[in-house]
């Protein structure tokens, strides 16, 4: 059998990419052109893949209250400039996909809480979701990831539940577009369960922590830049 070709970070680091291109277009490449369609097309990679690595994030970390911690800081760090880029002020209701992957992670938090009843734990993850709608990502990227933990010892059916949450969204986004045809990039979703089925080998690769520190400062740093160059050319 032919060994898959990419680990996670490449994979993190294809995704990273696909995202500066989202964004630049969203700052810059209106979206009714084809630039633009082809663009976010690509760019619709982020969000499924963010909330699949934070899943696997979760699982395999050995200090979830840290890595709850860094998801939270980086949430407000980033609050800034995703507003400033956004819509050009701060403060504002609008929020960066950090904040909604910590959602994410607080409905896996809740879901480990043995003391919680089922109907307590659903509760709380509905009111999760709910607090996501200013997010970028939202709804889905806690979502993803819950689905993912909740299934993680059936490797079957967590991708098979992933997938149909990516079609839920997909056709979500496409038939949301005003018109409709303006929402089509959204198929780029699509292609998410398919580069983990056919390219993700599942291994991790270097354990550097400039893997680990780079999103985090990317993140918020690309979108300041953006911000910048919007105000200079606009």
């Amino acid at each position: 059998m032919k060994k898959l070709w990419l680990n996670r970070n490449q994979l993190k680091y294809l995704v990273i990419v696909a995202m500066l291109i989202d964004h630049i277009a969203w700052g810059f490449v209106p979206l009714e052109s084809v630039a633009g369609q082809v663009m976010h097309f690509i760019g619709r990679l982020t969000g499924p893949t963010m909330g699949y690595f934070l899943a696997e994030g979760y699982i395999h970390t050995r200090n979830k209250a840290k890595y709850g911690l860094r998801l939270g800081i980086f949430a407000l760090i980033s609050w800034v400039p995703f507003s400033l880029f956004e819509v050009s002020y701060w403060p504002s209701m609008h929020q960066s996909v950090i904040y909604t992957l910590f959602l994410g992670f607080l409905a896996m938090w809740v879901w480990d809480r043995e003391k919680l009843s089922q109907t307590v734990k659903w509760l709380i993850i509905i009111g999760l979701i709910v607090l996501s709608l200013p997010g970028d990502w939202a709804i889905f990227d806690v979502a993803w990831p819950l689905a993912l933990y909740i299934y993680r010892d059936n490797e079957q059916e967590r991708l098979r539940r992933y997938t149909v949450l990516c079609v839920t969204a997909t056709l979500a986004f496409v038939i949301g577009g005003d018109p409709w045809w303006r929402g089509l990039c959204n198929l780029g979703i699509m292609m998410v369960p398919l580069i983990l089925r056919f390219c993700y080998n599942g291994e991790r690769g270097s354990n550097h922590p400039f893997h680990k520190w780079f999103f985090y400062v990317f993140y918020p740093l690309h979108l300041l830049v953006l911000f910048l160059i919007k105000q200079y050319i606009l």
